[in-house]
């Protein structure tokens, strides 16, 4: 279960690369807290990677390791946002490859919620966002992914 230290980790890790891309800060909700927990947990037990059925915005983080992983918020937050090398800025749009990324950065989603489940070896987080990002549409890109350093 992600605890007080790990939830404010992860959203303030969000909040600082959100700030790169001139989108608002974030704000913890408790009730995308807990059907964010409820969904890792539920990951946990099915041994496998899939997404919810929610309206919400979700992005999922999965670490496996021999020996027990200790891993801390911005951990996931960063893996997801690394994937801002690979963003085609040229193209503004849904990218498979960047789609954590671009939900990370969404200028109009407002709140967070976080989960975490591990059973030493493995862990699963998943970060559920409110509005959702990611609407395929390629203005909707344009007005919610903003470059670095970006004014509008």
């Amino acid at each position: 279960m992600a605890d007080a230290s790990f939830q404010k980790e992860f959203l303030d890790t969000h909040n600082t690369y959100r700030a790169q891309h001139n989108a608002p800060p974030m704000t913890l909700s408790s009730e995308l807290n807990a059907k964010a927990q409820k969904w890792a947990d539920h990951l946990l037990v099915l041994g496998a990677l899939k997404h919810s059925n929610t309206n919400d915005g979700e992005n999922i983080f999965h670490k496996w390791s021999s020996v027990p992983v200790k891993l801390t918020g911005k951990e996931a937050v960063d893996s997801w946002y690394s994937e801002v090398k690979q963003y085609n800025w040229k193209s503004p749009g849904y990218q498979s490859k960047t789609g954590h990324f671009t939900q990370v950065v969404w200028k109009e989603s407002t709140q967070l919620g976080v989960g975490l489940a591990t059973d030493g070896n493995t862990v699963l987080v998943v970060g559920q966002y409110r509005p959702a990002g990611n609407i395929n549409v390629e203005q909707y890109f344009i007005e919610n992914v903003l470059q670095q350093g970006s004014n509008l």
